[in-house]
């Protein structure tokens, strides 16, 4: 028999180990064995066991609703209760499903897949179908998982305790979309909350906030040619043109993840771009944080559907041609009370010492990157998206803030690491240790770095040094850029760097050129508004700028509302501004972008060799006085060249002569001044020749036009034209 402490601390949800209480036990030795089989049933009347056809019925022991009965058996036999004509399984006679080699890997850190057994999964034991639940919570001395299943009563399915402060439940009876969430309490300063699961696959619609269980595996993919080719893919060497979006607000009303597949893909498709880079998907409570403040990292955010849904909605991008990049974020949480901070009443996520734990800029808490635990746990997120949702990439947000310990912080407010230095060595190596699974475990998928810091080699592989992604940022060329094209005409002759700096150290690491959703918000201005001059000049400076962004080295990301001369700051609470396309000089930059588009699509020159010197040349950048630079772009194929002129002032240039490589016709295949786009429609007559006269050093040159702040660019006659 049950001794009385154990059954009180059943009834009062504050024993530790209910298995060592609740189901079957085989009690007494030898000959006197016999079977016990307990339950706690609290809503019950009476209750039965329900053994080879015979009801035995079981003896109140506790008025809170502690049941037993004793069976002449002297092992374990297949039984189901009955409580108040109800047939029900018992979920403390099923035994653990975590193996004690998957407990070692958790704590060691290396579970890298973890979702597969932690968080809520549909399974079925001896036929019996339920809900396997499982979550870490080492310091807590009981947790219980609690929905409307049992009205939320914390007493009714507390969980198994295993080594290393995982516990687990299975419950029969129950399926996908039940709801529910894990009652922690810890064994520490009486700390009781109601805690959502780390590893929930859904979640409720906020500002709602229990997690939902739900089968990942029952959608089919219909992607796999475009995995194949993916996975065969030297993405370095292949053109990479994103458009990034916010999904609550590319348009109100909000869209759900099928129509913004019905919406979006058609959209992308028609403006050429190769890739959508979505602000994070992951649920948050705060729709302001535009997702940055994660609290359900496994699952994506219910504003827009299920999960099931937004599969499709990637699986329609991927049918279509588009690869799909999630943004990710491992460097901080925020610390609402049922996400991951204080989860079992103790830092466990986080650092206890508020000088490692805490950005104070976002009141978010920073993952503690040193604790095995939590290494494992983000390593298998990021797994998770890439594998289980087909992701083509991952754009880890606020590296910075990861890489540093004094990150915005004053002296005092941080502590040094075991050396002595500023650097996150914990971090640094999640970094390294993520990039390399990332890479290994999704071939062809992209790891891009938001890093605005001179810390070398973010984009060089791990053994030779560096952090391992993909690619990284270039936060250096886009702030030297828009503050160039701020400036009056007039005055840039005295600012001829801010457009030619980025050129020495270009190829330094594997850059993507980014104007994102940071820099169109928060007193920065939209795009277009950030130019220089009267509205015209805004229009051909706005033109002029992605031109030029389109021919330097580097892959490229456009935040929503920029390719339409977006007027006003992006705002989360309201769509993008399509109003404006019936106005000519919006319709115009819209027809530019996608033109630029299909001109980086179809031109090799202009991505084949974004990240060495050989895919670069300088013309002339000293005509500083004319605000006026040049350049080539090659392809692998040095033959298979474009030639980039740019003219940042309103002044018409006649005449203008540039060095070319060779003699022979050049066709204008891009011209920014284009009537088409809102121009003057000053150009060369779509083709000029190349004379036997040296300038810039070379042996031909071509005299052209130049229109008034614009980029014109020229191909060889013999090469493949760009068809718009």
């Amino acid at each position: 028999m049950a001794l009385p402490d154990d059954i009180a601390a059943i009834a009062g949800a504050y024993h530790g180990d209910p298995f060592q209480v609740l189901g079957p036990h085989v009690v007494g030795e030898g000959g006197k064995r016999r079977l016990e089989i307990r339950a706690f049933l609290p809503e019950a009347g009476e209750a039965f066991v329900v053994a080879g056809g015979a009801a035995r019925p079981m003896r109140r022991l506790h008025a809170a609703g502690f049941f037993e009965a004793v069976l002449d058996h002297q092992q374990i036999i297949p039984y189901h209760l009955r409580v108040s004509g109800r047939d029900v399984e018992d979920p403390y006679r099923f035994s653990p499903w975590l193996t004690d080699f998957e407990l070692h890997l958790h704590g060691e850190g290396t579970y890298s897949r973890s979702y597969e057994k932690l968080g809520a999964h549909l399974r079925q034991i001896d036929g019996v179908a339920g809900v396997n639940f499982a979550v870490w919570a080492p310091n807590a001395g009981r947790v219980s998982v609690v929905g409307e299943f049992n009205a939320w009563d914390s007493r009714r399915h507390p969980m198994r305790r295993r080594s290393g402060g995982l516990w687990e439940l299975f419950l029969p009876g129950l399926g996908a979309g039940v709801i529910y969430k894990y009652e922690v309490k810890s064994r520490h300063g009486g700390y009781l909350e109601q805690k959502a699961d780390p590893y929930a696959f859904a979640a409720e619609v906020p500002p709602k906030s229990a997690s939902v269980a739900c089968d990942l595996d029952r959608y089919q993919w219909r992607d796999r040619e475009w995995m194949a080719r993916r996975a065969a893919t030297d993405r370095l060497r292949q053109p990479m043109s994103a458009y990034e979006i916010h999904l609550g607000s590319w348009k109100r009303p909000r869209r759900s993840y099928r129509q913004l597949a019905d919406e979006l893909i058609p959209y992308l498709l028609q403006m050429g771009y190769t890739h959508v880079e979505l602000l994070p998907v992951m649920e948050h409570p705060y729709e302001a944080s535009w997702g940055y403040q994660v609290t359900g990292y496994f699952a994506p955010t219910a504003r827009h559907g299920t999960p099931a849904e937004f599969m499709e909605f990637i699986d329609r991008c991927h049918q279509a041609g588009i690869g799909v990049i999630l943004d990710w974020v491992p460097g901080h949480f925020p610390k609402d009370a049922h996400g991951l901070a204080y989860f079992d009443g103790t830092a466990l996520y986080e650092h206890e010492d508020p000088r490692l734990s805490e950005h104070r800029d976002w009141g978010t808490l920073i993952f503690n990157y040193g604790r095995n635990e939590v290494r494992g746990f983000l390593l298998s997120n990021a797994l998770f998206w890439l594998k289980k949702y087909h992701a083509d990439g991952l754009r880890v947000d606020a590296v910075a803030s990861m890489l540093y310990l004094d990150y915005s912080r004053q002296p005092g407010e941080w502590l040094p690491n075991r050396y002595g230095g500023r650097e996150n060595l914990e971090a640094i190596e999640f970094l390294k240790r993520f990039n390399e699974l990332a890479h290994a475990e999704a071939p062809g998928a992209v790891t891009i770095a938001e890093e605005s810091t001179a810390f070398g080699g973010v984009s060089r592989p791990t053994f030779s040094g560096g952090l391992g992604f993909t690619f990284k940022w270039n936060m250096g060329w886009m702030h030297d850029m828009l503050r160039y094209f701020s400036r009056d005409p007039v005055h840039r002759r005295h600012h001829q760097n801010d457009i030619t700096f980025s050129l020495l150290y270009a190829f330094t690491e594997n850059f993507v050129l980014s104007i994102s959703h940071d820099e169109v918000v928060h007193g920065k201005k939209a795009l277009l508004a950030k130019m220089a001059g009267d509205s015209w000049q805004q229009f051909a400076n706005a033109r002029a700028f992605l031109a030029c962004m389109y021919g330097h080295p580097g892959k490229k990301l456009l935040f929503m509302g920029s390719e339409i001369g977006q007027w006003n700051e992006w705002s989360h609470d309201a769509g993008v501004e399509w109003d404006l396309l019936r106005f000519d000089p919006h319709a115009g930059l819209q027809r530019c972008v996608a033109d630029l588009n299909r001109l980086y699509r179809q031109q090799p020159a202009l991505w084949e060799v974004d990240f060495d010197w050989s895919g670069f040349e300088w013309i002339d950048f000293q005509d500083a006085a004319s605000c006026v630079i040049a350049f080539l772009r090659r392809a692998a194929n040095r033959e298979d060249f474009l030639v980039f002129v740019c003219n940042f002032t309103p002044v018409v240039r006649y005449g203008y002569r540039i060095g070319v490589p060779a003699a022979g016709s050049y066709r204008e295949i891009f011209n920014s001044d284009s009537r088409t786009y809102g121009g003057s429609d000053l150009g060369n007559l779509g083709r000029v020749e190349a004379g036997a006269e040296r300038c810039h050093g070379r042996d031909y040159s071509i005299a052209i036009t130049l229109p008034p702040l614009a980029v014109v660019v020229f191909q060889p006659a013999g090469r493949q034209p760009t068809t718009f």
